[in-house]
């Protein structure tokens, strides 16, 4: 019996730590501080620093399996998958290393006890390559791992490499070296007879693919392309998960084994249908259930979808998944999610972080799901309608690509999908036409006039900011411009010094004037522009050479300050409260209020609201003092375990925001308070969704706290007095809520009985069409009593058609009835038939075969519904 998937990855796991391996978890598939990355596409990044000399290893001796993730840039698998037997967004990267310990006898000695002596597989489907030597690097071929094969397997399966092969780098520049690739033939035996095994390696054969590769870093790539010698040699050795396991269970295609199956038949049982019946609905399983592992990976190590950066590209991949299940299988409603329990029983054992985050990947995908399905619906039958229209067309016009984009938030590469599958291509020259000029239009609405700097002063070519620790400066003008757009006109000031802090980093800029003698110039927002710090204003002095008093609004900068200094509160609160997936999505601070975005997966319960106020308004009242670093190396800072917020760059030194080091340190360059206690007090005022798995509160401190608090206190004393209550006014409510529930109630008994009256009246009134019973009528009463009368009437009769339009304060209805016997056996359909008639009164409706309603808006055209029923019991007949 074969080895299941889970038994493979153990055995490589533990025969390596038999060699005196430590075992290391994965890294996150997603990439949080390596800018030249998003996600890991290979299972060396982890260990990148170490290659690079940058930190020491822990281990000489390492091995894992690593998540990986390859969708864009030079590993761009994400077209191919589905389609092929072998290519994934996320794979696994089976993996040894030495750093400085073993080297090539060690590591091809192992490969091979593994393969052959351990798991079995048979020497004769294998071949290995090794390095051919480069003369532009001045490298002969591999001789020694040449020599070290041949102990194992015959010399006329050792295949010499070309470099793009088998010379591995890590990129233009840095460590290198030979590599040796392990390749296995699963052929039938008739194909392998046909054709040598070796004339296929390395030539994209899909059953003649490589399984590991053995990488033998010795080398150092120079910035002008020379090589130098490694002081230590290294092994970074990579087999791929799912390439092994089919190898290893005897199927042809990675799709075909227990890694894929399993998602694949339970999304075939939701879907209602057979793997392997349908060629296109088979591409459509395996796309979905490859994207899933990805996704919900990237989801559960902290990356939510997006629409910039590495969210984008998970987002991209999951609308993918959902595109396929809505055009191929007929998902009309989220179907990823229910797959994420056959996932985590799959792999939560090996990567925990797929059961500890479940419910938060969930409930990403399922809102993500919901979001797209029903863009999806407008934009793909938009789509359809174009092909229907122009059945001559080879290539679909850019204009409607871009109005796919602009209109209903289709990517492109969705649209170049869509015409691939209809053989058809895009203009997406005429795309990005359609796309500039979309730009330019913005530009244009944002337009500006701008008049020339007039220099005043040569001397000064940066402003100096002293605005954290003064509220004026003495300060001359360096130079001013006039500026004109659509609404006012004013201009921008530079000083040489300033107090003024310009907006950045979600907070708002400083306000203030100018003051010289008698003159005062109003500063109504300072910005910055081209890093220069620019005050604007209505007007500029009289004599712009004086020096002037730079003065700040010190009252509004001191609201800004303490609603800033609570945000960094709220936001460690948040995360204490919520889990540390929460990450700052964008901010807002102004003198009135803060408003902070965060990934969170649902809506925040008053429990928890009231958590995050109680820990914020705790560490209020400790009165932390402000612990702030200027010029603090950004490595150092990152060690010092302070957060980089969403959207900020940094430079190499950066400025440390810490209250108590233990609860909140962040990089910041705002104002702030002295300490947390000038914040006064804290309220959570809202807190809502501003996209799928991003939250947004809004909060106020101080002065406008105690005005939330009075205007909740109004009106709770407000209902006091509307039931009459000294006491609780809860329990006062609950009891008004119940009378009001028993009141209903009885009104409801009333009308049961007044339509029951109605129905057994109705019943005396049927007239025959043909052989059919039939009833029809018109009341003064809503949707919900004329359903009532004809539920009624269904009870005990039998070839019945009840068909009553309703008219009640200006809304129209109707209700259509057929007896259980003619659904069943002349096949009638209430449903069918009300939403026919229901044109006629400009609505729609639905409901079951025996029993269905509409509404509509057109009052005049009840008669002519009616008279649509009534024709069509007549037709029955003949």
């Amino acid at each position: 019996m074969a080895m299941t998937s889970s038994q493979i990855r153990n055995t490589f796991l533990e025969f390596f730590q038999s060699k005196h391996h430590h075992i290391v978890p994965s890294a996150p598939i997603v990439v949080k501080d390596d800018p030249t990355l998003m996600f890991t596409n290979a299972g060396m990044n982890q260990f990148k620093e170490v290659f690079l000399g940058n930190m020491p290893a822990k281990f000489n001796r390492i091995a894992d399996t690593q998540k990986c993730l390859r969708v864009s840039g030079k590993h761009n698998d994400l077209e191919e998958v589905g389609y092929d037997t072998y290519h994934h967004t996320m794979f696994e990267m089976l993996g040894n290393w030495s750093f400085g310990d073993y080297f090539k006898q060690e590591a091809i000695d192992w490969a091979w006890e593994l393969l052959v002596d351990v798991l079995r597989i048979d020497k004769d489907r294998l071949y290995v390559t090794v390095y051919g030597g480069d003369k532009s690097d001045g490298l002969e071929r591999d001789n020694e791992a040449y020599t070290y094969w041949k102990k194992h397997i015959a010399e006329d399966r050792i295949l010499f490499g070309r470099k793009k092969d088998n010379f591995w780098e890590m990129g233009d520049t840095g460590p290198c070296g030979p590599c040796s690739e392990i390749h296995a033939d699963i052929r039938s035996e008739s194909d392998r007879k046909a054709v040598d095994g070796k004339t296929l390696v390395n030539n994209d054969h899909p059953l003649v693919i490589e399984i590991w590769n053995l990488v033998f870093i010795e080398f150092n790539r120079l910035s002008n392309g020379s090589l130098t010698k490694l002081p230590a040699q290294h092994v970074d050795t990579g087999m791929g998960f799912e390439r092994l396991t089919m190898v290893l269970q005897g199927k042809k295609s990675n799709y075909d084994t227990d890694i894929f199956q399993p998602l694949i038949q339970e999304l075939a049982s939701l879907a209602g249908l057979t793997y392997g019946a349908d060629s296109q609905k088979d591409i459509a399983m395996r796309v979905i259930a490859d994207h899933l592992r990805a996704v919900a990976f990237a989801i559960a190590d902290g990356q939510i979808p997006s629409n910039n950066g590495a969210g984008y590209v998970i987002r991209r991949i999951l609308r993918r998944a959902v595109r396929y299940g809505y055009t191929f299988l007929g998902f009309e409603e989220p179907f990823v999610y229910k797959l994420l329990s056959v996932l985590s029983n799959q792999m939560g054992s090996n990567f925990t972080e797929i059961v500890s985050q479940y419910e938060l990947v969930s409930k990403v995908i399922f809102e993500e799901e919901n979001s797209f399905l029903r863009t999806l619906s407008h934009g793909i039958r938009k789509f359809e309608q174009n092909i229907k229209s122009n059945p001559d067309q080879k290539i679909i016009d850019g204009n409607f690509a871009f109005e796919l984009f602009d209109t209903y938030g289709f990517p492109i590469d969705l649209t170049k999908l869509l015409a691939k599958e209809k053989g058809l291509d895009v203009d997406l020259d005429g795309f990005q036409v359609k796309l500039e000029e979309q730009k330019n239009r913005s530009r244009k609405a944002a337009e500006v006039a701008a008049g020339d700097w007039v220099i005043v002063d040569n001397k000064s070519v940066k402003t100096e900011f002293v605005g954290y620790e003064a509220s004026e400066s003495i300060s001359k003008i360096i130079r001013y411009r006039q500026v004109v757009t659509k609404k006012i006109s004013y201009f921008e000031i530079v000083l040489d010094v300033t107090p003024f802090y310009a907006e950045s980093g979600g907070q708002v800029g400083d306000t203030g004037v100018l003051l010289d003698g008698g003159e005062s110039i109003e500063i109504f927002n300072t910005l910055k522009e081209n890093n220069l710090i620019v005050h604007l204003s209505e007007k500029i002095p009289q004599n712009v050479e004086n020096e002037f008093i730079a003065k700040i609004n010190t009252s509004r900068r001191t609201k800004i300050v303490t609603n800033h200094s609570a945000t960094h509160l709220m936001h460690a609160a948040l995360r204490s409260v919520l889990g540390t997936h929460v990450e700052q999505k964008g901010s807002l601070v102004d003198d009135e209020r803060l408003r902070f975005d965060f990934s969170h997966f649902s809506k925040l319960t008053a429990e928890e609201i009231r958590k995050v106020e109680r820990l914020v308004n705790g560490k209020i009242r400790e009165n932390i003092s402000a612990a702030i670093a200027t010029e603090v190396p950004v490595d150092k800072a990152k060690e010092m375990g302070a957060m980089a917020l969403f959207g900020e760059k940094y430079g190499d030194f950066v400025r440390v925001v810490s209250f108590d080091p233990t609860y909140s340190i962040e990089l910041c360059g705002g104002t702030h308070a002295e300490s947390t206690g000038q914040i006064g007090s804290f309220r959570i005022i809202s807190e809502s969704a501003i996209a799928a798995g991003v939250r947004r509160i809004e909060a106020v401190t101080g002065e406008f706290a105690d005005t939330f608090i009075d205007h909740q206190l109004d009106q709770l004393q407000g209902v006091r007095d509307l039931i009459k209550s000294a006491g609780d006014v809860v329990k006062s409510t609950h009891q008004l809520i119940e009378q009001n529930h028993a009141l209903q109630k009885q009104v409801e008994q009333l009308l049961n009985a007044k339509a029951l009256e109605k129905a057994n009246a109705l019943l005396k009134t049927d007239i025959l069409l043909g052989s059919i019973r039939f009833i029809e009528t018109v009341m003064e009463e809503d949707g919900e009593f004329i359903k009532n009368v004809c539920g009624n009437m269904r009870s005990g009769q039998s070839n019945l058609i009840v068909s009553i339009g309703g008219k009640f304060e200006g809304k129209i209805s109707l209700c259509l009835m057929i007896t259980d016997d003619l659904v069943n056996l002349k096949n009638m359909d209430a449903s069918k038939l009300i939403r026919e008639a229901a044109k006629a009164i400009l609505g729609g409706g639905g409901g079951q075969k025996h029993l269905a309603t509409a509404g509509g808006k057109n009052l005049d055209g009840m008669d002519q519904s009616l008279e649509i029923i009534r024709k069509f019991v007549i037709s029955c007949n003949s």
